[in-house]
């Protein structure tokens, strides 16, 4: 599948759905020294090609907001403690206007964790963080990640239409999906 960049907004942060753990995992908050879990799982997502490239990624983007990713970072651990997937409820200028809109950053599961339904539950938690702080959100994704896309449509975001390769990505995301997304 063509790999085509795009971005999703959802207008308002009201009505999240919520979605609960399944029994042996948790979602705790970031701790210091996580940076090297959020590397290791980023990593195994092939989001970098190794993970001495994705905490230096990580202290390029949060090192000087590491006291915020106290509050914003979330990890997934199973029953041993392991941190086996992780979001961030961060915040950014979707349009290049100067507003501030909350950010869902970074979803991320390692391979062997994922289909066990542990995305929603992540993402229902960083969603309810980032409508304490903000009134509406965005994420930045691309095509490959369909599953990813469909959740988030059922999560409320909608495209978010930029340029005329946003409708390629879309036009896609409605063949793949196999189902209507733009009006």
């Amino acid at each position: 599948m063509k790999s085509i960049p795009l971005k999703m907004v959802r207008k308002n942060l009201l009505n999240i759905p919520q979605y609960s753990l399944l029994d042996g995992f948790k979602i705790r908050f970031f701790e210091k020294g996580d940076e090297h879990n959020w590397a290791r799982i980023e990593a195994s997502v092939n989001e970098f090609k190794n993970e001495q490239a994705a905490l230096e990624h990580f202290t390029k983007e949060f090192g000087s907001h590491i006291d915020e990713m106290s509050m914003r970072c979330l990890f997934i651990v199973n029953k041993d403690g392991e941190a086996i997937a992780t979001t961030t409820a961060w915040y950014g200028d979707l349009s290049g206007s100067g507003e501030i809109s909350g950010r869902i950053h970074w979803v991320s599961v390692v391979p062997e964790y994922q289909g066990k339904k542990l995305s929603k539950p992540l993402l229902s938690e960083a969603m309810n963080i980032l409508a304490s702080h903000h009134s509406n959100a965005y994420l930045t994704s691309q095509t490959t990640s369909y599953q990813a896309i469909n959740m988030y449509l059922n999560f409320g975001f909608e495209p978010y239409l930029t340029t005329t390769s946003c409708y390629e990505a879309w036009n896609l995301m409605e063949n793949t999906l196999n189902r209507k997304i733009l009006s």
